[in-house]
């Protein structure tokens, strides 16, 4: 590489920013047209969504089938690269339909806004001092958004504590159908200067926590015995316990839970990171350190109960959720007219792809089915095309040697 310093590269166009950074990567003419007919279709959005772009990645947008969600069915779109998903999310739902799929409640679409206080002499009183204004707090902030207030949301009330040697105001907001980050930023930012005048203090920062626990869903559904087995549920309560046990365990136990959340997230339009931040900052919360998000028991008819729980900032209006085309199309298909909805059918998403993923655990092992998926991308990255694809990854799996190396010796290269 030449040099990394592109000195006016974010004023060139698409194409021209393409040309530079081929010029510094040394990229061949193959290698610019295929970044250039990634882009063809939806370069343009893509240049208002982000910066600097020089192309677009396609992740595959599959649907997951056989959920019902509270007595409703629902075709799940999920973006996700990564093999075996989407089926664990079917299977899973199938496996529960007996027993009326998946169960769930919410909690109000309430967010958090931090304002960090800082160099007071005394603390405590300070804290005083803003629940005193609490009803003078709620008028500023509702002020910043009247039409989140004739959409019955708005300002909830305050938390405020001392701690790290500065006041923490937190600001509990009902957002409605959004995420909420950007109407809970105008209000901290909106409320500083009058913050500082009440306490004596300096606000330092003021933004949006991640950790959304007045935001959290919970579904719950059973597996019968009589469709998994009784020795599986055995097994699987055994899996249960070691993460609960185990941190190591847990992080692990967790990834795959946000492997469905997350692909449902990403097809939406929604933030994955802060539903990724969430997830695992509240997974930490819990007495003895962090610990997974689901929680499972044997039922008196000896079937499996699973419960999940976690914070779920998600929305249907705002940001790339109404910006994204192929979102709001998903959104459609999902028959998610609401943030509510969709927020208790990726819990439900969540849940169901844990269960496949300990079942798999804790019988046959996590490989064999998926590396069976996984198959066709190691076939692709050794360079099979077309139908050597299929006739590359069916030779790996009936030989159980599912590597690049192997691809290639089968393709003759």
């Amino acid at each position: 590489m030449t040099t990394s310093r592109l000195p006016g590269f974010h004023n060139l166009s698409r194409a021209e920013r393409l040309e530079a950074v081929a010029k510094a990567a040394g990229l061949d003419a193959a290698e610019v047209a295929r970044f250039a007919a990634a882009s063809e279709a939806e370069g343009e959005l893509a240049d208002h969504l982000s910066e600097n772009v020089i192309g677009v990645m396609a992740i595959p947008l599959g649907v997951a089938t056989n959920l019902i969600v509270d007595g409703e069915e629902a075709l799940v779109p999920m973006a996700t690269e990564e093999s075996s998903v989407i089926a664990a999310v079917c299977n899973g739902a199938k496996a529960c339909r007996a027993s009326g799929g998946v169960f769930t409640s919410a909690d109000a679409p309430r967010m958090i806004a931090q304002v960090q206080v800082i160099g007071l002499s005394d603390p405590l009183a300070a804290r005083a001092k803003l629940f005193e204004r609490e009803a003078e707090i709620g008028a500023l902030c509702d002020q910043c958004d009247p039409m989140l207030v004739s959409l019955g949301g708005g300002f909830r009330g305050i938390e405020a504590r001392v701690a790290g040697g500065f006041l923490i105001l937190h600001l509990i907001v009902d957002v409605r159908d959004a995420m909420g980050a950007n109407a809970v930023n105008t209000m901290a930012e909106r409320l500083a200067p009058h913050v500082e005048r009440w306490t004596g203090g300096r606000v330092g920062l003021r933004i949006l926590s991640n950790l959304a626990d007045r935001r959290l869903v919970r579904a719950r559904a059973v597996w019968p015995a009589a469709e998994i087995g009784a020795e599986v549920v055995d097994r699987m309560l055994e899996a249960a316990a070691f993460a609960f046990a185990d941190p190591y365990r847990a992080a692990t136990h967790n990834k795959g839970i946000m492997n469905g959340i997350s692909a449902v997230g990403l097809a939406t339009g929604n933030d994955t990171r802060a539903l990724e931040a969430g997830a695992h900052a509240f997974a930490a919360t819990r007495p003895g350190g962090y610990g997974p998000l689901t929680r499972y028991e044997k039922t008196a008819a000896g079937d499996l109960s699973g419960l999940i729980e976690l914070p779920m900032p998600v929305g249907i209006v705002g940001g790339a959720t109404k910006a994204h085309p192929t979102a709001r199309l998903a959104l459609k298909v999902m028959g998610a007219k609401g943030a509510d909805r969709l927020a208790r059918v990726i819990a439900a998403v969540g849940l169901v792809q844990n269960f496949s993923a300990m079942r798999a655990l804790a019988t046959e092992g996590i490989q064999r089915g998926h590396m069976g998926l996984h198959a066709r991308n190691v076939a692709i990255a050794a360079g099979a095309e077309g139908p050597e694809i299929d006739r590359v990854a069916a030779e790996m799996v009936a030989r159980r040697e599912i590597r690049e190396d192997v691809a290639r010796a089968l393709l003759g290269r």
